[in-house]
């Protein structure tokens, strides 16, 4: 008998750990050495044998790394006939120590960036520092976008390729998000727009909170939006690729300047969407659930 479709399907549950033993299991320099030598070996997904996996560590006491790598099964890795592979969380635990999230401490210096501030229409900058990068203006200091970024980011990257690599990341970010899915753990995310903005320079605010991990997003309601075909058919017409320009260059994007409450109760939000003298209009709900879309000649009213 078939599940209806707008019922969860149950999931079958496996034992698991609790997070303090996760870390408990992780907070050993053998299990750590482990997990990156079947990375080196079985990146691809293949099966690594024992012995394969004994030989590129630096473990020379068998059972010494026999226990060790029992530590880790059924919880980071998984053991087959052919040999072991990675489960999901010991892939995340790898590409964490290898993006840096852990363990590393970067720094890089205020540097051009493109586009034009979109309060004063001062030259933009960049800079990175405490696992955050930034686009603010020079001239106002008004920021445009402030997000985490990994400080593996910024190895073997020019700061411009570093930045064009943000711009991905945090687009892809939101689009997730956008689509109700937490880009940490996968989890449900609720999205609501909210009048009580909290990020400066805003009237109106999106929040995005996963159910499960509790990572929030908060924005601009233009950001939401670039993953809209819609709005990305509408540039693209105009000779404007959304997905590589740096979406801070935007107004509509990260600001309120082409942004007008239509009404309150229900919550209801009109964008003007220029672009080469043309204007796309948007109206999207309380939940970023869009409306309508028309092309218009008359911006926006604010007041």
């Amino acid at each position: 008998m078939s599940q209806p479709a707008d019922t969860p399907a149950e999931v079958p549950q496996e034992a698991g750990v609790s997070p303090s033993e996760a870390f408990a299991l992780l907070g050993n320099e053998t299990r750590i050495e482990i997990l990156q030598a079947l990375q080196d070996a079985g990146g691809d997904g293949t099966p690594v044998p024992f012995s394969e996996l004994h030989a590129r560590t630096s473990v020379d006491d068998s059972a010494h790394f026999n226990y060790h790598l029992k530590q880790l099964t059924d919880h980071f890795v998984r053991k087959t006939d052919e040999g072991y592979v990675f489960r999901h969380a010991g892939w995340k635990a790898v590409r964490s120590v290898f993006a840096g999230t852990f363990t590393d401490h970067a720094r890089l210096d205020p540097f051009d960036a493109p586009g034009d501030c979109y309060h004063c229409g001062g030259d933009l900058r960049a800079w990175y520092a405490d696992e955050q990068f930034t686009v603010e203006c020079g001239d106002c200091d008004r920021t445009h976008v402030s997000y985490p970024f990994a400080p593996g980011a910024l190895e073997d990257r020019t700061p411009e390729e570093t930045l064009q690599a943000f711009h991905h990341h945090v687009r892809h970010h939101y689009c997730l998000a956008a689509d109700g899915v937490c880009p940490e753990c996968m989890g449900r995310v609720e999205t609501r727009m909210t009048r009580d903005a909290t990020l400066p320079g805003l009237d109106v605010q999106v929040d995005h909170v996963c159910q499960r991990c509790n990572n929030a997003l908060h924005s601009a309601v233009g950001l939401n939006l670039l993953d809209n075909a819609d709005v990305l058919t509408f540039h693209a017409e105009r000779g404007v690729d959304l997905s590589t320009e740096p979406f801070w260059q935007f107004d509509w994007c990260v600001s309120d300047e082409h942004t007008a409450v239509r009404s309150t109760d229900p919550l209801e939000v009109r964008i003007d969407v220029p672009c080469d003298g043309d204007v796309l209009c948007v109206v999207v709900d309380g939940t970023m659930t869009v409306l309508d879309v028309d092309g218009c000649a008359k911006p926006v009213s604010r007041e």
